[in-house]
């Protein structure tokens, strides 16, 4: 089964990550969740901001 990996820099998806590793994040199970990884990191800093705040 493939993994599917986010590249910050090109903001494309790559199959079993072809890029630096400084430069992905993942693995991903399907290309659908590599497509919204950024969407993922965002809301995943938002709720550790907010349990800091706490």
């Amino acid at each position: 089964m493939p993994q599917y990996w986010f590249n910050v820099r090109t903001h494309e998806v790559e199959v079993d990550a072809q890029s630096d590793w400084k430069q992905l994040i993942g693995p991903y199970e399907t290309r659908a969740e590599a497509e919204r990884a950024l969407e993922k990191v965002q809301q995943r800093n938002k709720a550790w901001d907010a349990e800091d705040e706490d």
